[in-house]
């Protein structure tokens, strides 16, 4: 089995390749396992929206030279949607795209990310250049934490939308959202998730409600699970959940490949 053109899987936040630390977990190898040719992006863990679309499309370009392809479909979590999104609708790379498959991205903001900009700045200063000096160790071009932070407040709201959405009519694109039904479901998601609820967002993953995840074609939660926002991306999942988040990338890789994509 193998889709028309490559998959590329970009990362959101935080998490990034480092080592043999994957974003995404033992995905990409079960994806190949079925024949599909898939890459990990490698763009920053906390790169600003701005640079990490520009580290994504001299990624892109370097796999379709590689390649021969003449697109990719990419299938970007989080943060990873938005960074796609301005490089195709800012950085001229429309035609260079088949599909996008956002998965828990925050197009309409996240209320923790928007807590944690309203600290004071003399907490958020300090904790902010200690997650760029973390992340520049780790090997981030150029971490930055505060910009991160504030383009992924809920203010920022449509803040990366198509200006020109004619021009890319062509992509398939899709949205998927993760919903976590208890806190204590997932240990680390389980306290953002018990701040969500108190801003009012009963339903999400932990760190994105339901409804900013719901962008263009919103085909509902990757699985009947209770799933968090990092655990569909394979982070400290077990068991059965495990096997349906991998069965979700399959079932997303193979109607792609039905689609002629």
């Amino acid at each position: 089995m193998a889709t028309k053109y490559p998959i590329v899987l970009a990362h959101g936040v935080v998490l990034k390749d480092v080592g043999r630390f994957k974003a995404f977990g033992k995905i990409e190898d079960v994806l190949k396992k079925q024949g599909y040719a898939v890459f990990n992006a490698d763009h920053d863990g906390l790169g600003s929206i701005e640079n990490n679309a520009a580290q994504l499309k001299r990624f892109i370009e370097k796999i379709l030279s590689q390649t021969g392809a003449e697109r990719v479909n990419v299938i970007a979590h989080s943060k990873g949607g938005l960074d796609t999104l301005y490089m195709i609708d800012r950085l001229g790379m429309a035609d260079q795209i088949a599909s996008l498959t956002f998965i828990s991205t925050p197009h309409r903001g996240s209320p923790v990310a928007s807590l944690l900009y309203g600290l004071p700045k003399l907490l958020r200063t300090p904790i902010a250049f200690g997650f760029n000096l973390l992340y520049h160790i780790l090997g981030d071009e150029k971490p930055q934490a505060l910009t991160v932070c504030r383009q992924l407040c809920a203010a920022e709201e449509d803040a990366v939308i198509l200006e020109n959405a004619a021009d890319c009519a062509h992509i398939y694109m899709q949205s998927f959202s993760s919903t976590l039904k208890r806190s204590r479901d997932d240990l680390v998601m389980g306290i953002p998730l018990m701040i969500s609820k108190r801003k009012g967002h009963f339903s999400g993953d932990g760190m994105v409600s339901v409804a900013s995840c719901n962008y263009r074609n919103y085909r509902g939660d990757c699985t009947g699970f209770s799933v968090s926002h990092s655990e569909i991306v394979d982070f400290m999942v077990r068991g059965e959940k495990r096997r349906a988040v991998h069965g979700f990338y399959l079932s997303v890789a193979r109607e792609l490949e039905e689609l002629g994509l």
